[in-house]
């Protein structure tokens, strides 16, 4: 692509009227901070730009803001019933064993317990049993270092997002 070109999708979500945009970038990412950052940016010129964006706007996410964002996103092995989003993006549990779906159910618990949010891990291209060693992993970390480990995971959900909105055909 030569830096004249602009990815078709890019060229429609910066045309995109105002509610509109916000309504796909709330689709991406449920902070509203988040969303009317990248909002008043536009237009886009490059998808990295819009990428860079996002990851400058994860960066100055309050505590608040990232709670909002993270309560987007439905525990691991439970996805949003009729939410073709999170099926795909926790593809890696849809075929776990029962045994394996129940250790993450109760992993899951014991990390919300801890934390007081659910868990949030860039699941795609992740095993079931990949995201059950990050959780374990991760219950031993204190809340600070777990609060960077998730915005370093939701910008990377949101990168992934982004690219399907602005990327695809």
């Amino acid at each position: 692509m030569t830096s004249t070109s602009m990815p078709p999708g890019l060229a429609r979500f910066n045309a995109l009227e105002e509610h509109a945009a916000l309504t796909a970038l709330h689709e991406a990412c449920a902070s509203t901070a988040w969303a009317k950052r990248l909002l008043a940016a536009r237009p886009y010129t490059t998808s990295e730009a819009l990428y860079a964006a996002s990851d400058a706007a994860v960066a100055d996410l309050t505590a608040d803001d990232l709670a909002e964002a993270m309560a987007g996103h439905p525990p691991i092995g439970r996805p949003k019933p009729g939410d073709p989003t999170s099926a795909r993006e926790q593809r890696g549990m849809a075929g776990a064993s029962d045994t394996l779906k129940a250790e993450m159910l109760e992993l899951n618990l014991a990390y919300q317990e801890k934390f007081g949010h659910v868990f949030l891990i860039c699941a795609t291209g992740r095993t079931g049993e990949q995201m059950r060693d990050a959780v374990r992993e991760r219950l031993g970390n204190t809340p600070e270092r777990e609060r960077e480990i998730v915005r370093t995971e939701l910008g990377k959900i949101n990168r992934i997002r982004l690219a399907r909105l602005v990327e695809g055909d």
